[in-house]
């Protein structure tokens, strides 16, 4: 890193942290000397964590570390080596830029033992900034619907409609579970940029957005019987329920094509669920970091979601496009195995001839796996939408179909 004025480096700060850049991006950026770097970064961060080798900054493609280790540091750079590292002073430092719309791991090794790192760094892609020019949708106040399938269930939800909705011009569908996390735009998901960027540029169409969160029945809450629970009865609150109140104030298409659902852990598996057992009202699914495991299982009473690699084997096929997300660093609990269910659902889909997409990386179980994929997700679910169509056979893309399946190998033991 080669010096700059530090007038120069200041300004550069200045304007970078305007835009919420960690100040060490936006030195590192500037090519700022590695002191001037190094007292951003303990300015910015705690000595304890520096000490325990968790200290990592980044923005898009841009990723700063430091440790303060017992001896030289080796750095891996999602499990394989980085750039060396640069001693100043009792920090080591690294500046590296990465592939964006994904998160990272950074781990090292010290005296030929693992020491510190940190999981699940994000690098976001472009589209999930907001954009100069970008007309942006409009979200409404939070809303309460009472159930009268999960009787007295209270749910709060929102409603987004893209830019260039049209009352009385009925419009494509996303319904999102867990939906409080997606609407402020300052948050982490970054949901609104992505549907504002990608409605703009025309590769997704303009839709009416349903952000529903888990209910609860007077202080219990009811997320997992939701979510979890194998068989129709969300599906039918979301028909019968929540998207007829919504229809009688908003245009929306009712045909299963122009329809889509997402969520994640659980509510991953209630996206799928809800395509599973209705086709007809949902053929778009986005699963991430999915439960498929037997959470609501009871012996021979209820099936779980432990059973749905199997179903999808040898049950009718449904016509439905699923986009998968898992992390190889996900759980493993009572319940079950989330990176071996996540890959078992994949070998099951692909076996059966579905249109589906895995994406498998090195995450734990976090939203930001997805959240921080949501634009190539959005693009590949409803890619070849047709509004002047109420139907489509999906069929497995070529890129897939030349694909082996999904294999396991060991690489911790």
């Amino acid at each position: 890193m080669r010096s700059l004025h530090l007038s120069v480096i200041a300004t550069v700060a200045a304007t970078a942290l305007s835009a919420q850049v960690p100040q060490p991006i936006a030195l590192a950026r500037a090519a700022a000397s590695p002191e001037q770097l190094r007292a951003a970064i303990v300015a910015n961060s705690k000595d304890t964590d520096l000490i325990r080798g968790v200290v990592a900054f980044s923005d898009g493609p841009d990723l700063v570390v430091a440790v303060k280790p017992p001896a030289a540091p080796k750095l891996l750079l999602d499990e394989v080596p980085g750039p060396p590292m640069v001693k100043v002073g009792d920090l080591y430092l690294a500046y590296m830029t990465v592939a964006v719309g994904r998160t990272h791991n950074v781990a090292y090794e010290v005296n030929g033992a693992p020491f510190g790192g940190k999981t699940d760094i994000p690098a976001w892609a472009p589209d999930a900034y907001q954009h100069p020019g970008v007309p942006q949708g409009t979200l409404t106040e939070k809303l309460v619907h009472t159930s009268k399938i999960y009787a007295g269930m209270k749910s709060d939800y929102w409603v987004y409609t893209s830019a260039g909705y049209q009352p009385g011009t009925p419009s494509a569908l996303m319904v999102w579970q867990d939906g409080e996390v997606n609407v402020d735009r300052k948050a982490q998901s970054h949901t609104l940029n992505v549907i504002d960027n990608l409605t703009f540029k025309k590769q997704i169409p303009v839709m009416v957005h349903v952000f529903i969160s888990p209910g609860k029945i007077g202080d219990k809450a009811m997320r997992s019987i939701e979510y979890d629970t194998v068989d129709d009865t969300y599906p039918r609150f979301l028909r019968d329920e929540i998207l007829a109140e919504i229809g009688a104030k908003y245009s929306i298409r009712a045909d299963g094509y122009s329809r889509g659902i997402i969520g994640e852990s659980s509510g991953a598996i209630c996206a799928f669920n809800a395509a599973w057992q209705m086709p007809d009202q949902f053929t778009r699914v986005v699963s991430r970091i999915g439960s498929f495991t037997s959470i609501q299982w009871k012996p021979n009473t209820l099936d779980g979601g432990q059973s749905y690699p199997n179903k999808i084997r040898k049950e009718p096929k449904r016509n439905i496009r699923v986009w998968l997300q898992d992390g190889s660093e996900d759980l493993e609990n009572e319940h079950g195995s989330w990176p071996l269910q996540n890959i078992q659902m994949a070998n099951s889909l692909k076996r059966q001839g579905y249109d589906f997409h895995f994406a498998f990386g090195n995450g734990t179980h976090t939203r930001l796996g997805g959240q921080i994929e949501a634009a190539d997700e959005l693009i590949w679910l409803w890619r070849g939408y047709d509004p002047s169509k109420t139907s489509q056979t999906f069929e497995m893309d070529a890129a897939e179909q030349a694909m082996p399946l999904w294999r396991i190998r060991s690489f911790n033991r």
